[in-house]
C-alpha cells in the first residue's frame, strides 16, 4: 500500500504469514467470520469466534511488536460487546439482531473507514506503516494512495450494506444468494485486488514523475482475477436455484470468455510505464 517505487518493506523479506498478519484483511477476518455464521440460531456462535480472532490478531500483534492497529481494537471492543448484549437481550431482542446484525456490522464499518479518512488518518495506512520503510511514511503519494485504498473499502462496505438491506427489508429473505452472499462478497473481493492493483499504479506515476521508467500495472491485471469470479457465481446460481437456468449459464460463459478476451487484449497493447 505505498505510492512509492522506491519504498522497501520494513523488516526485510517477512514470511508469507508475516505479510498475511500486516495486511488489513486480519482486522476484516472477524467480519467477514460474523457474515459467514451469523443467521438464526447462531448469533452467539458468530459473536463469539468473531471476538475470538479479533483477540488473537490483536495479541499476535503485540507479540510481534505492532502497532495497535485501530480496526484491530475496534474489533476487540465491537464483538465484546455484540456477544454481551446476545447473551443478555430478550429472545425477541436477539431474534431482531440476527436479521439486522450484517447491516449493523457493515454501517459500523462504513463509518471506521470514513471517520478514519475525516480524522485524516485512513485505517489502511497503519498496515501499510508495517510493511514500508518510516522515510517514506509522510511523502504524498503513499498517504494519498492510502485514502483511495480506504475509499475503496468504504464502497464495498456501503454496498454490502445497501444489498444486505435490500435482502432483508424488502425481499424479506436473508438468504437470497444474491444480496445475502454474491453482492456483498463481490464488493469484497474487488476491495481486496484493488488493493493489490493500486499501490504498483501509483509507483509508477511516481517513477515517472521522478523521471525514471517502471511499469505500470494493466487494468486487466485488476480485471481479470475479477472476472474470473463469474464461473463460481454461475455455478452457485445453479445449484442454488438463484435465477433462470440462462443466467447461471451466462455468468460461467462470461467468466470463461471475459479473462480469454483481457488477456488477448493485453497481448495487444503496447507496455505501460505509467
Amino acid at each position: 500500500m505505498t505510492g512509492d517505487s522506491a519504498a522497501t518493506p520494513a523488516t526485510g523479506s517477512p514470511s508469507r504469514l508475516g505479510r498475511i498478519l500486516d495486511g488489513p484483511l486480519t482486522g476484516l477476518s472477524p467480519w467477514i467470520a460474523l457474515g459467514v455464521l451469523e443467521g438464526e440460531g447462531w448469533i452467539e456462535w458468530a459473536a463469539g469466534i468473531a471476538l475470538a480472532l479479533s483477540v488473537v490478531f490483536l495479541v499476535a500483534d503485540i507479540a510481534r511488536g505492532r502497532s495497535l492497529k485501530l480496526l484491530t481494537v475496534v474489533d476487540v471492543i465491537f464483538f465484546a460487546g455484540l456477544l454481551m448484549l446476545v447473551l443478555l437481550i430478550n429472545p425477541a431482542g436477539k431474534a431482531w439482531l440476527e436479521t439486522w446484525i450484517g447491516e449493523i456490522s457493515n454501517i459500523t464499518l462504513v463509518l471506521i473507514a470514513a471517520g478514519s479518512m475525516l480524522a485524516r488518518r485512513p485505517f489502511t495506512l497503519q498496515y501499510a506503516r508495517e510493511q514500508v520503510d518510516r522515510k517514506y511514511w509522510h511523502l504524498p503519494t503513499f498517504l494519498h494512495t492510502n485514502y483511495v485504498i480506504t475509499g475503496v473499502w468504504a464502497g464495498a462496505f456501503l454496498v454490502s450494506a445497501v444489498a444486505g438491506f435490500y435482502g432483508d427489508a424488502v425481499l424479506q429473505n436473508s438468504d437470497n444468494i444474491w444480496t445475502g452472499w454474491v453482492i456483498q462478497i463481490g464488493a469484497i473481493i474487488v476491495a481486496l485486488q484493488f488493493s493489490e492493483w493500486y499501490p504498483g499504479v501509483a509507483r509508477a506515476r511516481v517513477a515517472r514523475e521522478q523521471g525514471r521508467t517502471e511499469p505500470s500495472p494493466s487494468l486487466v491485471s485488476l480485471l481479470d482475477p475479477l472476472a474470473r469470479w463469474l464461473v463460481p457465481i454461475g455455478v452457485l446460481s445453479l445449484v442454488l436455484d438463484g435465477g433462470p437456468t440462462w443466467l447461471g449459464i451466462a455468468f460461467i460463459v462470461a467468466g470463461v470468455a471475459i479473462p480469454a478476451l483481457l488477456r488477448q487484449a493485453d497481448r495487444t497493447t503496447p507496455a505501460s510505464a505509467g
